[in-house]
């Protein structure tokens, strides 16, 4: 068995996030403080382990980086430190990191140090002209889409095939993204049903599969993702964190008509755009 088809699997949650109300309710996110983002989970030590395989044998598959990316990275590598260093369970010295698991990560290239330190996939969106682009990301634990296919491109391109993300879309997002807040982090979670437990799970644009049914998919995803607005460059921080059940060991499993969707995971743009308005208007009360 590969690394990238080990099953890595969370213990149930408690409480499960679909049984907030904030989760299948608009506005279906919430503030989070400055160093929130990070998360860590039970498969801590699995999952770290899944990522320095996966850099060190599918580099080009799971970190990338366009021209000009270099000074957002370096902010978002100061910034991951500094987050740790907010964490008990971290100790970052000047050379290296002492990670939970025991791991001693020496601090050199940024991509593959943040990826060796932390569960959380990093996208940086930065805006060029009207739109943000994905201009730089480790992406060790991908739900359906292709690093390649997304890296350099616009947030309509990287939503391809989704019909429903229209200039429109585009916009309304470059909206919200601009209303991001320094220091004030959006988290929300999203839910897939898979047919399988893989959580390198990459997909082409092109790719097209069938439809299974809700019993062929005993596995539950979820993403805890947020947004974090980068204060120098200003670029945007899109970190997912990666939670995996199987559907029987959940004591609660999420039903869908408490908003998860089958196939596709629910963005729920509007909602989190309602909850940046809050902020912007409590700015100025």
């Amino acid at each position: 068995m590969c690394p990238a088809d080990r099953l890595i699997l969370n213990s149930p949650p408690d409480p499960a996030p679909w049984d907030k109300p904030r989760f299948d309710t608009i506005p279906g996110t919430e503030a989070v403080g400055p160093y929130d983002w990070l998360h860590l989970s039970d498969t801590y030590a699995a999952q770290m382990q899944e990522r320095i395989a996966l850099t060190s044998g599918q580099y080009d598959k799971v970190i990338g980086q366009v021209d000009g990316a270099g000074p957002a990275i370096e902010e978002l590598y100061g910034f991951v430190l500094e987050t740790l260093r907010q964490h008990p369970d971290f100790t970052v010295g000047s050379e290296a990191v002492i990670c939970p698991d025991g791991r001693s990560v020496p601090l050199g290239d940024p991509l593959i140090t943040m990826a060796h330190l932390v569960q959380e996939d990093l996208c940086i969106m930065e805006r060029q002209g009207d739109e943000y682009v994905l201009t730089a990301a480790i992406l060790c634990f991908p739900a359906g889409w292709t690093l390649s296919e997304k890296l350099g491109r616009p947030m309509i391109r990287i939503h391809k095939p989704v019909d429903s993300y229209d200039d429109m879309a585009a916009k309304r997002v470059g909206r919200l993204f601009d209303g991001l807040q320094v220091g004030r982090p959006i988290l929300r979670w999203n839910g897939n049903y898979k047919t399988h437990g893989r959580l390198f799970g990459p997909e082409t644009e092109s790719y097209r599969h069938d439809d299974p049914t809700l019993q062929e998919r005993p596995f539950f995803r979820s993403e805890r993702q947020c947004l974090v607005r980068l204060p120098q460059t200003r670029a945007i921080l899109f970190s997912i964190h990666t939670y995996l059940w199987r559907l029987t060991d959940l004591p609660s499993p999420p039903a869908p008509q408490k908003g998860m969707k089958p196939q596709r995971d629910l963005v729920s743009w509007d909602a989190i755009r309602q909850t940046v308005r809050i902020w912007i208007n409590a700015d100025r009360t």
